[in-house]
């Protein structure tokens, strides 16, 4: 057994703690709760049938923890709603000039903005298949829902957040010409 953990601790622990992390949106909290996933393989990896894949299983077990840690406090669902890393920037690079990692860094924010205000099933379903990477098979086993409900889930909450995405720009820049047109 401490081989298997060693392994799947190698190869998915910074996973499973960036996934936390966007959920919980709190370093410690998401170290915790590392901790609680690794607890619960190690005491139940004995019934891990292999229906699915190892990632998918972990995932699964840190989905769980994380529902479980926000159904510990009041207004789980709400709370789920206000966490999210706001501190990434993966869409800049150093070699882009200055008016394009402004231009990344706001929308970053906005797209930020947007997934905190989403509902939490659009919300599951980016941060698994967008800033995990899992595959839709893999979203639908973790998230214990067809493939064909993540399908639809996925099309529409890209739907929903260009939508949002484009009327929180287009405001941003109504009310920075605004502050324009009020200088002197």
């Amino acid at each position: 057994m401490d081989s298997v953990f060693d392994e799947l601790y190698s190869k998915y622990h910074q996973d499973v703690f960036n996934f936390l992390i966007y959920m919980v949106q709190n370093r410690q909290q998401a170290e915790d709760l590392v901790q609680e996933v690794y607890i619960r393989v190690l005491k139940s990896h004995q019934h891990f049938e292999g229906k699915s894949s190892e990632k998918t299983w972990l995932f699964s077990i840190a989905k769980n923890v994380a529902i479980d840690h926000f159904r510990k406090q009041k207004n789980w669902k709400n709370r789920i709603l206000e966490k999210f890393d706001w501190n990434r920037n993966d869409l800049t690079s150093d070699d882009a000039p200055p008016d394009k990692i402004a231009v990344a860094n706001e929308e970053i924010q906005v797209l930020y903005q947007c997934l905190k205000t989403c509902s939490t099933d659009y919300r599951l379903v980016i941060i698994m298949r967008y800033l995990q990477e899992l595959s839709i098979k893999e979203t639908a086993e973790v998230l214990d829902w067809s493939e064909s409900k993540v399908k639809t889930t996925q099309h529409r909450a890209l739907k929903w957040l260009k939508i949002e995405m484009n009327q929180r720009l287009r405001k941003e820049e109504e009310d920075l010409e605004e502050i324009r047109m009020e200088r002197p």
